[in-house]
């Protein structure tokens, strides 16, 4: 980001996040994190992020609770930078077994499934993410076990998208095995591939927890708002 004023993060409150630990790396980004006291703050944002360390019906609920959830759908209408983060991505889509009767969003097709049986969850810890469609597990772990030993981390792997190969931090008994047509996926292998994250124009959801992915993490929050802001200086 460059020298001018501190772009401005709103962050919608799930009551389920920890956000001492997101704002912490958004200011080291460069950003001044808020938490949004409104839907209309939260809609009029330049930047938001939807967080959550929980589960997916407790932040769904929350969201509807306050209202939010009509500023965050008006967002992806509009195309605005909006990130989810864990539970927080998991809202955008219809369902998760998790909390059954329990609705999304809905703004994306899919429903999350626990991890398969014999899988000790949550999984807790460092997981390889890999840009890019796969054809199949075997393909991705391939793909990854290669980067792993070649020191690939960080190359792009063909993608256009922010999201570049590398070690992210997750905490999830609840994963999206099929991508949805259209936005940019990435993937990770636990017992099975899974959607690690999803990108397209406005919106970027993280299954992992890029506060808490180290330096690779804080560089995808950079690239996700140097992005946002260079949009929006086209569009001016």
């Amino acid at each position: 980001m460059g020298d001018s004023a501190r772009v401005r993060v709103a962050f919608a409150s799930t009551g389920v996040a920890n956000l001492a630990s997101i704002e912490a790396v958004f200011r080291r980004a460069g950003a001044e994190p808020f938490v949004a006291g409104s839907p209309d703050e939260l809609a009029a944002a330049a930047f938001a992020v939807v967080p959550g360390v929980g589960s997916f019906g407790s932040a769904i609920a929350a969201l509807r609770a306050a209202g939010m959830d009509a500023a965050v759908q008006d967002r992806i209408t509009r195309k605005v930078p909006t990130m989810g983060v864990c539970a927080g991505m998991q809202v955008f889509f219809e369902a998760s077994e998790e909390s059954p009767g329990a609705s999304g969003l809905g703004l994306l097709p899919g429903t999350f499934r626990r991890f398969g049986s014999g899988l000790p969850v949550p999984q807790l810890g460092w997981n390889m993410v890999d840009p890019g469609e796969r054809s199949s597990t075997a393909d991705i772990q391939d793909t990854l076990i290669r980067a792993e030993r070649s020191s690939a981390a960080g190359k792009p792997n063909g993608t256009q998208g922010l999201v570049r190969r590398g070690w992210a931090y997750y905490a999830n008994s609840y994963r999206l095995s099929e991508a949805p047509a259209g936005p940019l996926a990435s993937w990770s292998v636990y017992g099975e591939a899974f959607v690690a994250a999803l990108e397209r124009p406005g919106l970027l959801l993280c299954q992992f927890h890029p506060e808490l992915s180290g330096p690779w993490g804080l560089g995808l929050i950079r690239a996700w708002l140097e992005e946002g802001e260079a949009r929006e200086g086209a569009s001016l």
